[in-house]
């Protein structure tokens, strides 16, 4: 009889003996485009602003808010607590503008999806002398039982998209990212 390492027999036994704890995470995306969002505020003068809510995953929903030419987000968890981004502070004090698309990075197990992270794009203009130019980023932000916040920031870069993805299925285990 062949003998195995001690280690390879464990991971032989895990593999067997949990096959269907295996939970997978994978993406959904919803909607930022505030006609596809309600209309909680809007003042239209000097410096108007917005508030809308729109659309999300599992019982959240997000917050789209803008002042100033400048946009964030709220996440609504499913017992209505707001978890602010303030990704004004958290990412850039710059005009900005969110991309029309949030990716929620969500687990499946059981055949219940529960949501572990968030991914939107996010648009700043960080020289005001030059409006026409922007930076894109992709905000990570990390959802817990308890906490809802910004945890990484990925600059436009080639596979801004895969790295945003792998820091989001770990981003329970990262500290907030302070403002």
């Amino acid at each position: 009889m062949k003998s195995f390492p001690t280690a390879q027999m464990l991971g032989i036994t895990l593999l067997v003996a949990h096959p269907a704890d295996a939970a997978s995470v994978d993406s959904t995306y919803t909607s930022l485009d505030v006609r596809d969002c309600k209309t909680l505020e809007l003042r239209e003068d000097e410096g108007g602003s917005y508030r809308g809510r729109c659309p999300g995953t599992a019982g959240y929903r997000l917050e789209l808010i803008e002042g100033d030419l400048r946009q964030t987000l709220t996440v609504i968890d499913p017992k209505g607590r707001a978890f602010p981004l303030n990704l004004w502070s958290a990412v850039s004090g710059g005009f900005s503008l969110l991309g029309n698309k949030a990716e929620w990075r969500v687990q499946r197990s059981g055949g219940r999806a529960t949501p572990i992270a968030l991914i939107v794009r996010y648009n700043v203009n960080e020289d005001p002398e030059s409006p026409e130019k922007s930076t894109s980023y992709l905000v990570v932000s990390k959802i817990t039982p308890d906490a809802v916040c910004v945890t990484d920031v990925v600059r436009s870069q080639r596979n801004a998209n895969e790295q945003a993805r792998a820091l989001a299925d770990e981003a329970a285990g990262r500290p907030c990212r302070q403002p």
